[in-house]
C-alpha cells in the first residue's frame, strides 16, 4: 500500500508539471515581435545570476556581446566578466533558416544549437560542455528569451544532466544607448 501511494504521489507530481510546461504556441501573438539579427546587431550588454540546484546564487556575471550578420548568418562574440574576476568568451556562428529556425555553435557547445520565435519568445537549446572544480560537464541547456522592449530582453536557462535541473541562468539583456559596457565589473 505504502508503495502504491508514493508511486500515486510521482505520477501526479509528473502530471502538474507536464501541465505547467510552457511551448513556444504559448506566445501565439504577443509582442514585441522576437528578431534575434535586429536585437543582437551592434552592442548588447547583459548582466546575470547562476542559480544551483537548490535555488542558491553560485555566481554572477556580465557579458558584452558584439553581433554581426551577413544576409542571415551571424556571429555573436560574447565577453563573460564573472564576479570572481575569471572572464570567458564565446564566440556563436549562427544561421537563420528560410522557415525561421535557429542553428549554431561555438567551441564549448557539442553537436549544433537550435531554435526558433514566436510573438515575444525565442527558445533555444543545445549541449554546453562546463568546466567545474577541475572536470568537465556536458549539460543539455534549454534556453528562454522573452523581449521586453525593443532594447531589453530577459533570459531564463534551465540546465540539466540525465534529465535532472541541476542549474538556473537569469540574464537581462539592455542594448539602451548608449550602450553601458562591463569594463569595471563587478565593482
Amino acid at each position: 500500500m505504502k508503495l502504491a501511494k508514493q508511486i500515486l504521489v510521482l505520477c501526479t507530481g509528473a502530471l502538474f508539471l507536464s501541465a505547467c510546461s510552457t511551448s513556444l504556441e504559448d506566445y501565439n501573438g504577443s509582442s514585441p515581435e522576437f528578431d534575434l539579427k535586429g536585437y543582437f546587431t551592434g552592442d548588447v550588454t547583459a548582466w546575470g545570476i547562476v542559480q544551483n540546484y537548490s535555488d542558491e546564487v553560485v555566481r554572477r556575471f556580465c557579458v558584452d556581446i558584439v553581433g554581426t550578420w551577413d544576409g542571415n548568418k551571424g556571429q555573436l562574440h560574447e565577453t563573460f566578466y564573472y564576479n570572481d574576476g575569471e572572464q570567458q568568451i564565446r564566440i556563436w556562428d549562427l544561421e537563420i533558416g528560410e522557415d525561421g529556425t535557429v542553428t549554431g555553435g561555438a567551441g564549448d557547445v557539442i553537436g549544433q544549437a537550435s531554435g526558433s520565435a514566436n510573438g515575444m519568445s525565442f527558445n533555444w537549446q543545445y549541449t554546453l560542455r562546463v568546466p567545474v572544480d577541475g572536470s568537465e560537464y556536458d549539460l543539455f541547456i534549454d534556453d528562454w528569451m522573452f523581449m521586453m522592449d525593443r532594447n531589453r530582453m530577459m533570459n531564463r536557462s534551465y540546465m540539466s544532466k540525465l534529465g535532472v535541473n541541476v542549474a538556473e541562468i537569469s540574464i537581462f539583456f539592455d542594448k539602451t544607448a548608449p550602450v553601458r559596457k562591463c569594463e569595471s565589473y563587478p565593482n
